[in-house]
């Protein structure tokens, strides 16, 4: 039997194959927000007729709000279980600018953010089959509301607590006064083509996306400016965040682009993050952080591209901040509170296929602490280009602080004393068809590594300046195996090692340029 179609329904199939939405009747699973006729002007707050809608699909056993174009000026609105918001283009919710209009909510669950706001824009609290989709906007009015120091005053744009199979699809997130989509212990959680921007900055703190104490999410084909974090993964609390995937992002960030902590009290595992370009960051590409106890472990980076970052390309950090994630409440007792949390661990972290550039304190810089050694880190097939300007005195440095208790920024520690690679407390490195180059000439060596124990480097290519006296200088390394390396200009010599360094072997290379060949055995 032959099926014929007429154009219009012709039409309607190809609006509806290309995933266009359209204006819907109101029913008992969609309610229009026009036909409850809701102010849409921007002027006139409509927070109680859009909660009425919500709730009504929430009583209903679920269904979808519908905002069609128009902005919709409101305070919090509470997302209950099996309700989709579906924002149509041309459609903004726009928070009030107003705090009274932002009622605090107290989760149930402890963690350190209970130090910051408890006001939101959208909040949703144990609420399961919840979705935010559609391409209008969501509006914070973050430049009516006051900076870092005054977390309480500062609404989130979307706070999510102990919520289960979430969607996030595709909308727009713009001008939150605190953080713009917080995943507080979800679980299963899709955040897809959502576009974030927190820029012009106004305040601090405006993070993109903060994945928190979560587990099972997905983050993909998102586009990201933001202040602060643009991609976050924190463990404000003793559950960990494991099972995190980013990929095909576009990150811009004033801070970090992608980055695991500060908070790490649960730690991390399982995260991947593939297919990424980070842009114009003024802090990091990539941070991972562990400072306030737990385990970050099984971590891979893999294709990813760093352009005009000001700091570091990636920064490692192991460190002993130790900051309990449990903020006394009215009624606590002191001996509710949790012990401090010890030196977490890091360990068994890949990355790979990464090309950076414009990094002016050091390209790659990873260090744990003495006796707390950072474990199994494998970088493989990494260009760094870094601005360059290195100092004699710097490349000379040995004394770079541990700073142990304090926010672990790289810029920090001071003066690095490696332009491309300084590694310091690390067991088990594998540096495998790493290239390092720079812009303006450097007094310091390519690559610097003190107390590691089993470094593995193969196929390095660094450029060396002017003054430079050897490629790769080590102190308090222990069986380390070079080979495969090449010089891409003269040099004193390929390796200064100390006196305290063991069972180095240096073969295989191709230091024909050097001014003073290795020594018989190397």
């Amino acid at each position: 039997m032959r099926c014929f179609l007429t154009p219009m329904l012709l039409i309607a199939c190809a609006i509806i194959a290309a995933g266009a939405s359209f204006a819907p009747a109101a029913s008992d699973s969609m309610v229009n927000l026009a036909e409850l006729h809701v102010a849409n002007n921007g002027k006139t707050l409509c927070t109680a007729a859009i909660q009425k809608a919500i709730d009504r699909c929430a009583d209903g056993g679920g269904g979808t709000v519908y905002f069609p174009p128009g902005t919709y000026l409101c305070g919090t609105l509470v997302l209950k279980s099996n309700v989709t918001l579906h924002i149509e283009a041309g459609a903004t919710i726009l928070g009030s600018r107003d705090l009274a209009d932002y009622p605090s909510h107290v989760p149930a669950l402890r963690s350190y953010t209970d130090f910051y706001t408890e006001r939101s824009v959208i909040y949703a609290e144990k609420a399961e089959n919840i979705a935010i989709v559609g391409r209008g906007a969501i509006d914070g009015q973050g430049k009516w509301f006051p900076g870092r120091h005054a977390f309480k005053s500062r609404p989130y744009l979307i706070r999510l607590i102990e919520c289960r199979n979430v969607r996030v699809r595709d909308v727009t997130l713009q001008h939150a006064a605190m953080w713009s989509l917080h995943l507080l212990a979800c679980e299963d959680v899709v955040v897809d083509g959502a576009r974030i921007n927190t820029l012009p900055a106004v305040n601090d703190t405006n993070d993109g996306i903060d994945v928190d104490s979560s587990r099972r999410v997905r983050i993909a084909n998102c586009d990201i400016s933001t202040e602060d974090d643009a991609i976050v993964l924190k463990s404000t609390t003793p559950r960990r965040c494991e099972d995190v995937t980013v990929t095909n992002c576009t990150l811009r960030s004033d801070r970090n682009g992608f980055k695991l902590g500060t908070e790490s009290v649960g730690g991390f595992r399982n995260v991947t993050l593939s297919n990424c370009t980070i842009r114009d960051t003024l802090g990091t590409g990539i941070t991972i952080l562990a400072v306030d106890g737990g385990i970050t472990e099984n971590i891979c980076v893999n294709n990813v591209i760093i352009r005009n970052v000001r700091s570091t390309a990636i920064f490692l950090r192991l460190g002993n901040r130790a900051r309990p994630y449990w903020i006394a409440r009215p009624g606590d007792k002191p001996s509710d509170a949790p012990p401090t949390a010890g030196v977490g661990k890091m360990r068994n972290i890949m990355i790979s296929n990464v090309q950076a550039s414009g990094a002016k304190t050091a390209g790659i810089f990873m260090t744990g602490l003495p006796g707390h050694p950072i474990e199994n880190v494998t970088l493989s097939n990494v260009q760094v280009g870094t601005a360059g300007g290195g100092r004699e005195k710097a490349a000379r440095r040995l004394d770079v602080p541990e700073n142990e208790k304090e926010y672990p920024n790289a810029h920090t520690f001071g003066p690095l004393p490696a332009y491309g690679f300084y590694g310091r407390h690390m067991a088990n490195l594998r540096l495998h068809n790493v290239e390092l180059s720079f812009g303006k000439d450097e007094a310091r060596p390519p690559i610097v590594c003190q107390d590691v124990r089993e470094l593995d480097l193969f196929g390095l290519r660094a450029e060396t300046g002017a003054k430079v006296d050897c490629m790769i200088r080590l102190r308090q390394v222990e069986n380390a195996f070079i080979h495969g390396c090449r010089t891409r200009n003269p040099i004193d010599r390929a390796v200064d090692q100390s006196d305290d360094c063991t069972t180095i072997r240096v073969l295989g290379n191709a230091f024909s340029e050097m001014k003073s060949p290795p020594a018989s055995g190397q």
